[in-house]
C-alpha cells in the first residue's frame, strides 16, 4: 500500500481511538463514584500498559535512559515533570466528561490543547519563530482555535439556560445546575492546557528518542519517551484517584459485585487511549514531511469530530435549543479551521 495512504489510515484509526476513549464511561451506572472507574483507568493507561509494552518493544530500555541522561543531564526528570502535568490534565478531562459530557469536554479539551501545545513549545524553544511568516500563521491558527473554544463554551451556556427555561430543571435546582456547567467549562479548558504538556514533554524528550532510535525502528523508539510521560502522569492522576478513594471511603466498592464490568470498561478506555498514541505515531512516520502538517491536522480534526459524534449519539444535546446546537457545530467547525491554519504554519516551517 502507498505509504501516504497507509499513513492517513493510521491517523484516522488513531483519531477514532482518541475521540472514543471517553465513550465507555457513559455505560457505568450514574451513581458509580468517579474514582471507581477512573482510578482503574489511570492504573491501566499510565502504569500497566507502558510498564508491559515499553521494555518489550524498546531494546535495552534502561541503556536508552542512561545514554539520554549522559547526553543531556536532567532530561528524564524534565520529561517526568511535564508528564505529571499531563496526568493532571487527563484527570481533569475525566472530571469534565462527568460534568459536561463528551461533546463539550472534547471540544474544549482539544481546543485548549491545540492552542497550548502550539504556543508553549514555541515560546520555550523557538521564540524567534513568532516573528517569522510561519510563526505568524501559527499564531493566527491559535487565535482561530481560541474563538472556536469560546463559541463552544457559549453553546454550553445556552444549552444549560435553555434547559432551565424549558422547565426541565426545577427553579430550586437551577443555580446548582448553572454552577455545575461553569465548573465543567472551566475544568474542560484547564484539562486541555494541562494535557498539552504532553507536547512540551515530547519537545524535551529529544535525547531519549535519539538514543532509542539508534537500535530501534521509529515506532518502537517513541515508546521510550511515551512511557516516561505516562509514568509521570501516573504520579498525579493515580495519586488523585487514591486520595478520592480514601476521602470518599469508596475502596470497598472495588470489590462490589458489578466491579468486573467497570474494570472491563476502564481497560477498554485505556487501550483506546494508548492506541491513539500508537497509531498517530505510526501515521506520522508513514506520512514523512506531511506528518508535521497534514497528519497533525487530520488527527486533531477527526478526534474532535468523533468525540462530538459520540456526544450527540448518546443524547447529550437532546432537548437543547436549535441556537445552542448551531453554536456547538459552528464551534467545532472553527476549531477544525484553526487546526488547518496551524497545519499550514507547520508545513511552512518544515518547508
Amino acid at each position: 500500500m502507498n505509504p501516504v495512504i497507509l499513513g492517513f489510515l493510521f491517523v484516522l484509526i488513531g483519531a477514532i481511538c482518541g475521540g472514543s476513549f471517553g465513550l465507555p464511561s457513559k455505560f457505568v451506572k450514574k451513581d458509580t463514584p468517579w474514582e471507581i472507574l477512573w482510578g482503574p483507568f489511570f492504573f491501566f493507561v499510565a502504569i500497566l500498559i507502558p510498564t508491559v509494552v515499553a521494555p518489550v518493544v524498546v531494546k535495552d530500555l534502561g541503556g536508552v535512559y542512561r545514554a539520554a541522561e549522559t547526553a543531556s543531564p536532567g532530561t528524564i526528570v524534565t520529561v517526568l515533570v511535564f508528564g505529571l502535568l499531563w496526568g493532571l490534565g487527563s484527570m481533569t478531562l475525566g472530571k469534565a466528561f462527568a460534568f459536561i459530557g463528551l461533546s463539550l469536554a472534547y471540544a474544549l479539551n482539544y481546543g485548549a490543547q491545540i492552542v497550548t501545545g502550539s504556543i508553549v513549545p514555541m515560546l520555550l524553544k523557538h521564540r524567534g519563530d513568532m516573528t517569522e511568516p510561519h510563526g505568524m500563521v501559527v499564531i493566527l491558527g491559535v487565535a482561530t482555535c481560541v474563538v472556536g473554544v469560546i463559541i463552544a463554551g457559549r453553546a454550553a451556556i445556552l444549552k444549560e439556560r435553555g434547559s432551565r427555561n424549558g422547565g426541565d430543571v426545577p427553579e430550586a435546582d437551577a443555580k446548582p445546575q448553572s454552577s455545575k456547567m461553569l465548573i465543567g467549562l472551566t475544568i474542560g479548558v484547564l484539562s486541555g492546557i494541562l494535557c498539552a504538556c504532553w507536547a512540551v514533554a515530547s519537545e524535551y524528550a529529544g535525547p531519549v528518542g535519539d538514543a532509542a532510535a539508534r537500535h530501534n525502528p521509529k515506532w518502537a523508539a517513541s515508546w521510550a519517551f511515551t512511557a516516561l510521560i505516562l509514568w509521570g502522569g501516573a504520579l498525579s492522576a493515580c495519586g488523585y484517584c487514591v486520595w478520592e478513594l480514601t476521602r470518599n471511603k469508596t475502596w470497598g466498592q472495588l470489590k462490589s459485585p458489578g466491579i468486573a464490568k467497570i474494570l472491563a470498561l476502564a481497560l477498554v478506555m485505556a487501550i483506546l487511549h494508548d492506541a491513539a498514541v500508537l497509531f498517530f505515531g505510526l501515521g506520522w512516520i508513514h506520512l514523512g514531511n506531511l506528518g508535521v502538517s497534514v497528519g497533525y491536522a487530520a488527527f486533531m480534526s477527526f478526534a474532535i469530530i468523533v468525540g462530538n459524534f459520540h456526544g450527540f449519539r448518546t443524547g447529550e444535546w437532546k432537548g437543547a435549543s436549535p441556537q445552542s446546537i448551531k453554536l456547538i457545530v459552528m464551534g467545532i467547525g472553527v476549531l477544525v479551521l484553526g487546526v488547518a491554519i496551524l497545519a499550514l504554519g507547520k508545513s511552512m516551517a518544515a518547508g
